[in-house]
Formats: structure tokens, C-alpha cells, sequence
């Protein structure tokens, strides 16, 4: 169940130009004892996250706000990483279905456009982007999958409605996220409209069974439509942060010893500072 308070609605002049923008930041956090079983794990997150299944998240994403997906570019990186950059909008797409096939933009009409690699493309209205950053602590056996998550749309699409698959998409321990809505519109007698929801933190769009899961804490600044919220999990079990076979069979104290090297991790990117 959503918090969020339903205010007037505005009668807007014309195109809708507010421009609304979540970033956020998603870490998953892994515990693998050898170099071995670090990269073995750096390689299993890494296919997990390619490319092609961050298309299929920007792709439902798109179905979720509403949104158009007009172009699409996609990368895969060595060793690691991926990225995949969308152009979105309101109105009909001028290319409903295509694909890539060699660095090949196909589409249905059996036309082609060359797509030279890691290119992000022109933005129209509205845009999605997702980077992907696999890295890991070689002395403590600490590996953090980083996900960097920008929706940015005009008109009025909001990637506010989003929140709840895309923190679902991941193996979310710690979320950092900023909303903040840019621009004027104005209403049909002229006079400007600077925020066209109702919002008071981004949490009134978080459904309450994942915000239950996790130490929420905002910094807003309502007066300017910025806003701020940083999650937490609240509890870790620890068979879920373990890889490799390594782990099998700790003692008590080393389990122990782990579960604290994982809190702390947390907290530290939660608090953007080491402690």
C-alpha cells in the first residue's frame, strides 16, 4: 500500500515541462573467502546483470511509467560491467520493435543503423541509463556489485512509479537514492507550476513490505523539490552473503567475525564515509 497523497489536479497549457530525475545507487554486497571463488563471484554478478537483462529491466520499466522506448543502446565491458542507455517519450515511437544483431541496429521495416559500441545516442524528452560496477576487497573477501540507475522524464510520465520493480530487480542491501524536479509549467491562465505531485519524501512512493525490510532516512528540501533517501537493510542472514565453497564450513567465531565485516561495509556506504 502506497502513502501518497492525491492533491488537485492542474489543468496545464500546453506540453508538460517539468522535468522530473531519479538517480540511484543500488549495492549488492558478497562475502567470498579465496581469490578464487572473489572472481568466480565477480563473474557470476556480472552475467546475472549483462547487458541483455539490463534491456529487460529498462524495458519494463518503460511499461511501468508509460513510456515510449524510442532507442536503445546497449555494452557490455572487459573484464566487467555493462551499460544500456534508452531514449524514451510520451507519444508514439517511431521504432515500436528493434534489436541489434553485430553492432546492428535492426528494425521491423528492415532497415539498419550502425551503432558504434558504448555509444549513448541523442537525448529526446526523457532518457533512461543503467551502469553496472562489479568490484571487490581482495584482503577481507568483501565483493560490492554497484548498479547506477538514472531516470530522467518530461511530461507526465514519472520514474517516481518505478521505484518498487527496479528495488526488487536487484539484490538490494543498500539504496541511494535523489528525486528532484526541475523547470516550470505553467496552468491555462498562465500562472507557473513548479511541481505538478504531491510528494513529500520519496518514501510516500515505496510500497510499505519493502520499506519494512529496511533503516530508511531521508534529507529533504521541499521548498526547492529536492529530495534525498538512503535505505538500509535491517537484518542479514548470512547463508545469503556467502560464496564459494570455501564458506561451507566456518567456525562460529569466523561466521561471527564476517557478519561484522558486512554490517560495516553497509554502513559505510550508507554513510558515504569510512569508519
Amino acid at each position: 500500500m502506497f502513502k501518497r497523497v492525491k492533491g488537485q489536479k492542474l489543468k496545464l497549457e500546453g506540453f508538460n515541462n517539468l522535468t522530473k530525475t531519479l538517480s540511484f545507487n543500488i549495492y549488492d554486497i558478497c562475502y567470498a573467502r579465496s581469490k578464487e571463488s572473489q572472481i568466480d563471484y565477480l563473474e557470476y554478478v556480472d552475467e546475472e546483470y549483462n547487458s541483455e537483462r539490463l534491456q529487460q529491466i529498462v524495458e519494463e520499466v518503460c511499461r511501468i511509467i508509460d513510456a515510449k522506448l524510442v532507442n536503445i543502446s546497449t555494452q557490455d565491458y572487459e573484464p566487467r560491467g555493462a551499460s544500456v542507455v534508452a531514449l524514451i517519450n510520451e507519444g508514439q515511437s517511431y521504432m515500436e520493435k528493434l534489436h541489434y544483431e553485430g553492432g546492428v541496429l535492426k528494425t521491423t521495416d528492415g532497415q539498419q543503423k550502425l551503432v558504434a559500441p558504448g555509444l549513448i545516442g541523442h537525448l529526446d524528452k526523457s532518457h533512461i541509463t543503467i551502469h553496472t560496477y562489479p568490484e571487490h576487497n581482495i584482503s577481507t573477501g568483501i565483493a560490492t556489485f554497484r548498479v547506477d540507475i538514472d531516470i530522467s522524464t518530461c511530461g507526465m510520465i514519472s520514474p517516481l512509479n518505478a521505484l518498487h520493480y527496479l528495488i526488487g530487480s536487484f539484490d538490494s542491501d543498500v539504496v541511494l537514492m535523489d528525486y528532484r524536479v526541475r523547470g516550470f509549467t505553467r496552468d491555462s491562465r498562465g500562472k507557473k507550476v513548479f511541481i505538478d505531485h504531491d510528494i513529500t519524501s520519496i518514501q510516500d512512493y515505496i510500497s510499505e513490505d519493502v520499506l519494512s525490510e529496511y533503516l530508511a532516512y531521508d534529507i529533504n528540501i521541499i521548498s526547492d523539490n529536492i529530495f534525498h533517501t538512503k535505505m538500509k537493510k535491517k537484518n542479514i542472514k548470512l547463508k545469503n552473503y556467502l560464496f564459494g565453497p570455501e564458506v561451507e564450513h566456518l567456525s562460529s567465531k569466523e561466521k561471527k567475525a564476517i557478519k561484522e565485516m558486512l554490517k560495516m561495509e553497509m554502513q559505510e556506504i550508507f554513510e558515504c564515509k569510512n569508519l
